[in-house]
């Protein structure tokens, strides 16, 4: 136990039921003087669980420990475990109450039992956070009963831990469905050399009815006596640029899920794939300032390291600003890059803030601007009205479509691709561009 409070003695469950006898019992029996007996069987009470209280022993002895995971994934599962040791020679009826907080989500905060002399009591919860962000869970509270079970001594307890809960990342999946599909297929299809010159040759081999007759290397089938074909693979330590937009574009929730939430997992997503087939990842998130930045690295570990950079932003109700961000990126950036900026298709935002913008980016890099799709607008535009209310939300959803179809428009316009996919298909359909761009050669 890191810190102690003072110590309160304090009533028990015990005393109540005890209290409520005892008026009971003076309720029954007729006698005179009925409110003076009543005040003192109160004040014996009050006398007992006072003397009980001074008998239990002192919390502060007890050891006390809480166990729990650093890391959570955000409505994943995990367990916390108390530990309490009772390093007196009498038998302990202890209870403990945790500061979790409600988003934690545990099954109880509370443990209540009985400790042998020189034993230890264990009990676990199971937590399923709602919320990302980093918890800090710095108070209990300790309370021993006496012997009699009437009073008991309460101390508030520091003891410091802190929980940390990532990003969900619930399309890990289909992250491993393309990696494994990019290997099988030699991480590139066969790939054509594009004017990125993000290609590398990788062998000859026998010509197929799917391979294309430019591929034909007329040496090496004039050695062979039979068509051979140049394959390619994709070039390596390839940099991909991931920016988020933390704008109060991004608070909006989708499928009751804030955007953000939908934008990190297609984040991860794409860090899995790229780094894994051996390009490297990095990260500025943006809204008024910059926010977090990661450096571009390869490796397995990118993954996680991208969750720590991103677990505990909230988006901020502030118009993003995507000048700034995008002149701080490309200053730690230099490289040509594939940059896939995560933000909404919110019309008067991309006119007047990412449209005079974005051509800092598509100068010298590849642009792919990833953004989710309300499912919910969509039906409401599609649907057939019941009422004049539904019809008036049928014509608002349908000018909302339309005015993210003209956005959409216009940043194609200007050479960027532009995906928006609704939850769910978000972040396997950032997986395929990226992964169509890199076998074009693109990058």
């Amino acid at each position: 136990m890191i810190g102690r409070g003072p110590v309160t003695p304090v009533p028990t469950r015990r005393t109540a039921l005890v209290a409520a006898a005892l008026a009971l019992v003076v309720l029954v029996i007729p006698t005179d003087g009925l409110l003076e007996v009543l005040v003192v069987a109160n004040l014996g009470l009050l006398v007992a669980v006072l003397v009980d209280a001074a008998l239990a022993a002192d919390p502060a002895r007890l050891e006390v420990r809480r166990q729990l995971p650093p890391v959570l994934a955000l409505r994943g599962a995990g367990q916390l475990t108390w530990t309490v040791r009772n390093p007196t020679d009498r038998m302990l009826r202890v209870s403990l109450a945790d500061e979790l907080a409600p988003s934690l989500r545990a099954t109880s905060r509370r443990v209540r039992g009985t400790i042998p002399p020189r034993a230890t009591l264990r009990s676990s919860v199971s937590l399923h956070p709602g919320r990302r962000g980093r918890f800090e869970i710095r108070h209990l509270v300790m309370r021993v009963e006496g012997p009699l079970g009437l009073g008991a001594r309460q101390r508030r307890v520091e003891l410091l831990d802190v929980l940390r809960v990532h990003p969900a990342f619930p399309s890990r999946e289909e992250a491993e469905l393309r990696i494994n599909r990019a290997r099988v297929l030699e991480v590139g299809l066969r790939s054509a050399k594009g004017r990125g010159g993000g290609t590398e040759f990788d062998q000859l081999r026998e010509y197929g009815v799917d391979d294309e007759v430019r591929r034909i290397d007329w040496a090496a089938t004039a050695r062979a006596g039979k068509a051979m074909v140049r394959t390619y693979r994709a070039e390596r330590n390839q940099s991909v640029l991931l920016l988020l937009d933390n704008g109060r574009v991004m608070a909006g929730q989708v499928a009751e899920v804030p955007r953000v939430e939908h934008a990190m997992d297609a984040l991860l997503c794409l860090t899995m794939v790229a780094t894994r087939l051996g390009d490297r990842c990095g990260l500025v998130a943006f809204d008024r300032t910059v926010r977090s930045v990661l450096p571009a690295r390869a490796g397995r570990g990118q993954v996680g390291l991208m969750a720590e950079a991103t677990f505990d932003l909230e988006p901020a109700l502030v118009e993003s600003d995507y000048r700034g961000a995008f002149i701080q990126a490309l200053a730690r950036f230099k490289r040509r890059s594939l940059i896939v900026l995560f933000t909404d298709l919110v019309e008067q935002a991309v006119g007047e803030s990412l449209l005079p913008a974005l051509p800092l980016l598509v100068r010298h890099h590849v642009v792919l601007i990833a953004a989710v799709r309300d499912p919910d607008v969509v039906r409401w535009a599609t649907e057939p009205p019941a009422d004049a209310a539904a019809a008036y939300r049928a014509a608002a959803a349908t000018m909302a479509l339309a005015e993210r179809d003209r956005a959409t428009a216009r940043l194609r316009g200007l050479g960027a691709v532009v995906i928006d996919a609704p939850p769910g298909q978000l972040a396997p359909r950032l997986a395929d561009a990226y992964l169509d761009l890199k076998a074009r050669g693109a990058l």
